[in-house]
């Protein structure tokens, strides 16, 4: 069996899907390894170190679509990549299957297994291959870091004989991974911390890093959501936790909002006249980009100064740590190929919950029923 590692070409993409240390297990099982030149270059892993593993380092791409049986990958490949797939064979990533199924045609059509990391299931066996929780920690510590560097004060309090600097107020909206990340590094580099999220259960959480919980009457609605998130909310809900964080955000000198549903836009918390009663100099940063954002004036990718508040929405916080984003991502794809490669050999069961939870498609044919429900729209609107 040809297992295959690309070199990622979305743009500003710098991590890699399996490093050199990751191979030894693959190699040992008689699994043969080619890597495409300069696929792990960003993340610190040079052609030479995959190639003193026993993989084959070539620049020939196209050789590497069209006969590798298997190809984890960060990304989904484009259509033009899809195309030169080899039939029957396996793709693993963050897929994007509820966002642009329709990009997934192509490889579907040609039969090609495919299994998306955002749909592997929340349950504790499955914890080591959590793939969403790996980048999410990353992308919450590298957000108040980038929020550090911009915000023109200091985060610790310092007591000095000039006089005493009092702390940096930093409010995290949504108690995830991502935000619990979030509040635990702005703790740690000495700022006062507050939280909300719309789930009551999630305050003991937040609480226990050392921040103040928020909490909104929500009139006894269900916001627990399957797999650990929160529950899409109705307008009324959404109006009360805006109501607070408005309230909030005025005497905020950092906002970090990570509020996301799967499948679904960023619900919009931040109003526009929550920004604007925030003091100059303050930094929000919108994890929630890449769903549009959890802010009504965020502008995906695009990094903003209004009233002189910076607005900064970026899409790839873990690309902007490739080497650990990479050491945590790979050792979630290794774990998840120990389901699916068996002393060297592709073998899917899928009445393992683990890969029926997460398989888009399989034999031609899509899998997981709201990826088909999406399909069938898309094909119906074209």
């Amino acid at each position: 069996m040809l297992l295959g590692i690309l070199k990622e070409t979305a743009p500003g993409e710098t991590r890699v899907a399996l490093l050199p240390e990751n191979l030894k297990s693959l190699i040992a099982q008689g699994i043969m390894v080619a890597v495409e030149s300069g696929a792990g270059r960003a993340a610190g892993a040079s052609d030479e170190a995959y190639a003193a593993t026993g993989a084959t380092v070539t620049g020939d791409r196209p050789s590497i679509l069209g006969e590798a049986d298997l190809i984890p990958v960060v990304n989904a490949p484009s259509a033009s990549d899809q195309a030169l797939l080899k039939s029957g064979s396996a793709v693993i990533g963050f897929l994007r299957p509820l966002d642009a199924p329709a990009a997934l045609a192509t490889a579907i059509a040609l039969h090609v297994t495919l299994f998306s990391m955002e749909l592997v299931p929340r349950i504790s066996r499955a914890q080591s291959m959590d793939a969403l929780s790996s980048m999410a920690t990353v992308a919450g510590y590298k957000a108040v870091i980038n929020a550090a560097g911009i915000l023109p004060r200091l985060f610790p309090m310092l007591m000095t004989a000039a006089g005493t600097i009092p702390p940096a107020r930093v409010f995290v909206i949504g108690a995830g991974v991502a935000g619990l990340q979030a509040i635990a590094t702005a703790r740690r580099l000495g700022a006062v911390v507050e939280a909300y999220d719309v789930r009551a259960a999630a305050g003991e959480q937040v609480r226990s890093l050392g921040a103040k919980f928020l909490d909104v009457d929500l009139g006894g609605i269900n916001t627990e959501g399957g797999g650990g998130y929160a529950a899409e909310l109705s307008e009324e809900a959404l109006d009360r936790g805006r109501d607070l964080i408005a309230r909030t955000a005025s005497h905020s000198d950092v906002i970090v909002t990570t509020a996301q549903v799967p499948g679904r836009p960023a619900p919009r918390l931040i109003r526009r006249d929550a920004v604007q009663a925030m003091r100059s100099g303050s930094v929000v940063v919108d994890i929630a980009a890449p769903a549009g954002g959890n802010c009504e004036l965020t502008i995906p990718g695009l990094t903003q100064t209004l009233g002189g508040v910076t607005l900064m929405a970026p899409l790839n916080l873990p690309a902007e740590c490739p080497v650990d984003a990479s050491a945590l991502y790979a050792r979630n794809i290794l774990n998840f190929l120990g389901l699916i490669v068996k002393k060297g050999e592709l073998g899917i069961d899928m009445a393992d919950e683990v890969l029926a939870g997460a398989c888009v498609a399989h034999k031609g044919s899509p899998v997981n029923p709201r990826v088909a429900k999406l399909l069938e729209t898309s094909i119906a609107l074209t």
